[in-house]
């Protein structure tokens, strides 16, 4: 079971990886990098994504399992835990491509209070996305924090 320094150096071994991070989502500070940076500071990249990753893991889709019907009345979220900070996001990961590169933001449940996640930052013509998502899935199970 990897820790912080070993999970960032396997999600670098990934096919065109060019930085890794694990960010707390709530503050915006990374708890580890690797790599290079896209805007050439790893804690400017971290505080970035984890706005990225807090919108996601704040908003219930419409199409997820809580969605009402069309016509029904919109569902309770403190009902579905959508309202719970503490709650697991709704999302699993994130994907977003750019022009040069493709970055995977992965959410990594924890017994505590789940709000880390892994980034990996991909070279758009040499990454394998479907493998990216695919190990980062696997560390982010495996990551032992503490």
């Amino acid at each position: 079971m990897p820790g912080i320094d070993e999970c960032l150096l396997e999600a670098m071994g990934l096919p065109g990886a060019r930085g890794a991070w694990l960010v707390d989502w709530t503050s915006g500070l990374a708890l580890g990098a690797a790599g290079e940076s896209p805007v050439g500071d790893h804690e400017t990249t971290a505080a970035e994504s984890a706005e990225l990753a807090r919108a996601a893991a704040e908003f219930e889709s419409p199409a997820g399992p809580h969605a009402s019907a069309p016509g029904a009345a919109p569902t309770d979220p403190a009902a579905t835990g959508a309202a719970r900070a503490d709650a697991v996001p709704p999302v699993e990961d994130l994907i977003v491509t750019t022009r040069a590169g493709y970055h995977v933001i992965r959410f990594v449940e924890t017994a505590f209070d789940s709000s880390v996640f892994l980034h990996v930052w991909l070279d758009r013509n040499t990454g394998n996305l479907a493998l990216a998502r695919m190990r980062l899935g696997d560390l982010a199970e495996r990551l032992v924090l503490g």
